[in-house]
């Protein structure tokens, strides 16, 4: 019987999840944060950079300190994370 040559997958570069989480440096502090897809967002919470709701469905980002458990940990739309250096809760127009 002939012999199949096979080739040598290269190896993949792991992929990201949402349960990943990123160390983020900012000016009051440093967080973890992680990324949660649409999908992954099953229940309503309250932003604290603009204090509206971010419904189910919705991508955001969750964010705690670094040097806390995840008690603190809060949800926040994307672009209040990017932007909570700029202002403060209930300033979002």
């Amino acid at each position: 019987m002939p012999r199949k040559n096979r080739r040598e997958r290269p190896a993949e570069p792991p992929t990201r999840s949402a349960q990943d989480s990123n160390l983020v440096d900012g000016p009051d502090g440093r967080y973890q944060t992680r990324a949660i897809p649409g999908a992954g967002a099953a229940k309503t919470y309250r932003c604290p950079g603009c204090d509206l709701e971010i419904p189910p469905g919705t991508p955001h980002v969750v964010a705690w300190a670094d040097e806390g458990d995840g008690d603190d940990r809060r949800h926040w739309h994307k672009g209040c994370w990017n932007a909570r250096d700029r202002r403060r809760p209930g300033q979002w127009r």
